[in-house]
């Protein structure tokens, strides 16, 4: 059975420059500075640091460049932040690296990235990954692949992904979705695998990108500027789609994440002395904690993995779920 589904654009890929915290004291005051609004103050502090190759602050750059706070909207200087700290292992960065290539129409190029998310079980990668491995989009045709990855991203509640994966129930022969549904299983197993420390898994923690070579910004601090910016540019019109003997899939589009809600609790999940480590947990449970936003926070010599924010201890102690430990704690 041949079929093509055509799907849009990804044209929101945001959340806050909050999605991480790094070691080096300066990053952490400026995500201070960004929780106050103070976002020209934040990005004092994270450059240097993202020149000297911290891949938190690197990755707090692009967010700033994506959204337009502190500096002005620029998409290139934000893609080729990610990149740098992706190229680190940074995983959030991964994610955002993969969706931004994709949205250029750089599927091939995306590809990768995507696979390493969503291999961590990061559900707007595993959506976007099973429906290019569908249609052989950039990627070589694997309709077991493509079932599992919308099964899972179906089961973590990602917009459009139940829709995505009925349609696939239509055009997927059954002994196929079978082994989809195996492989589902294991990259779920996998993905809760707690991470390997680096002595044992061989694998350094050395940044391997010390210092960047972009270009420098033309935002001049003195003038000001409209206080709300088009993050994205607006999502481009869909292509029509190929004759095909079999109906298109659902279109796949993936919209902003909604904050989890309000208050004064998040959730520690684990803290490590490696803050490598503390990202490999953070990026494998990000997916479980729809809208919430995964943060790491210096507490010493530990990095802790917290999620949230929530309103009430008891709605902290709801999201938990299955995940151990977890731990709601007050901010």
């Amino acid at each position: 059975m041949q079929s093509r589904a055509v799907f849009g654009v990804i044209a929101a890929i945001g959340g806050l420059a909050m999605g991480a915290v790094p070691a080096l004291a300066d990053v952490k005051q400026g995500v201070d500075a960004y929780s106050r609004g103070e976002y020209r103050k934040a990005i004092e502090e994270w450059r240097p640091a993202a020149n000297a190759g911290d891949a938190d602050a690197q990755f707090n750059m692009g967010q700033a460049y994506t959204l337009g706070r502190g500096v002005p909207v620029d998409l290139p200087m934000a893609t080729s932040w990610f990149r740098k700290a992706a190229l680190q292992g940074h995983f959030e960065a991964e994610t955002k690296y993969g969706l931004v290539l994709f949205d250029q129409g750089k599927h091939s190029e995306a590809a990768p990235w995507l696979e390493k998310a969503a291999k961590r079980g990061e559900p707007r990668a595993e959506l976007v990954l099973g429906t290019m491995l569908f249609n052989g989009d950039g990627v070589e045709k694997d309709w077991p692949r493509a079932y599992a990855f919308l099964v899972r991203s179906a089961a973590a509640g990602m917009p459009n992904a139940s829709e995505v994966q009925a349609k696939m129930d239509t055009m997927i022969p059954i002994d196929q979705r079978q082994r989809g549904l195996e492989l589902a299983r294991q990259y779920e197993a996998a993905a809760q695998q707690p991470p390997l420390p680096s002595e044992l898994s061989g694998q350094s923690n050395v940044a391997t990108v010390r210092r960047t070579d972009l270009p420098p910004s033309s935002y001049d601090p003195s003038v000001e500027r409209k206080p709300e910016v088009i993050a994205m540019r607006p999502e481009r019109p869909l292509p029509k789609p190929r004759a095909v003997p079999q109906p298109v899939a659902a279109a796949v589009s993936t919209p902003v994440a909604q904050p989890a809600g309000r208050g004064g609790w998040r959730l520690q999940l684990g803290a490590f002395g490696d803050s490598g480590n503390a990202r490999k947990l953070g990026g494998q449970v990000a997916g479980r904690f729809p809208g919430a936003s995964v943060t790491y926070v210096k507490a010493g010599a530990l990095t802790r993995v917290m999620v949230g924010p929530y309103g009430s201890r008891g709605a902290a102690l709801a999201a938990c779920g299955s995940v151990k430990p977890c731990v709601p704690v007050s901010d």
